[in-house]
């Protein structure tokens, strides 16, 4: 046996377990009432944004970089080959959570419940009382995506999630598994 062919074995073992954590995110996701949330893409270096930014300005912005547009387009790609479509997909109004969604799933409506609480941690118990209430309105047999920030995340679930992952959220607000596409 040639060092390529071991080298290859040495991988089935984590490609078995990442098509078993495919297939169960795909099971959760057809069950529905629930959510994935989303975090943006990875963004080029920085944390918040620098200062003066504006929503309505991406170039004010910290954006996704090309490695974050290429997890964008994995996440959609994965979707789609799954055969599973979003009831509804709603992103923050920052650029690099619009970014994420369209190049994903091709369009997103921008929701202000999703956007950064970062620069004021008073607008978080809102925010997230708005989430829960709309996760207990997601239909059984459907899911929806939402594209938004750490902190979002963070005051929902008390977890942390790395660029372009997130958690499949049942209508209770319980975290019933991570996502990583």
């Amino acid at each position: 046996m040639r060092r390529r062919d071991l080298g290859a074995l040495a991988l089935l073992p984590w490609l078995g377990a990442h098509a078993a954590d495919d297939d169960a995110l795909a099971a959760a996701l057809r069950e529905g009432r629930c959510a994935i949330l989303l975090r943006h893409g990875q963004t080029v270096p920085g944390i918040g944004d620098p200062p003066g930014f504006r929503l309505d300005t991406c170039s004010t912005q910290r954006n996704l970089d090309d490695d974050g547009r290429a997890q964008a387009r994995r996440i959609g790609a994965w979707f789609a080959s799954q055969k599973l479509r979003p009831r509804a997909v709603r992103s923050s109004a920052w650029c690099r959570c619009k970014e994420t969604a369209e190049l994903a799933f091709g369009k997103a409506e921008v929701w202000p419940a999703l956007n950064s609480t970062f620069d004021d941690s008073a607008l978080s118990p809102a925010a997230t009382a708005r989430l829960r209430e709309a996760l207990g309105s997601i239909p059984a047999n459907g899911f929806e995506i939402w594209v938004t920030h750490q902190v979002n995340i963070t005051a929902l679930t008390g977890r942390s999630v790395a660029s372009g992952e997130g958690y499949v959220v049942d209508a209770a607000g319980a975290v019933r598994m991570p996502v990583r596409l």
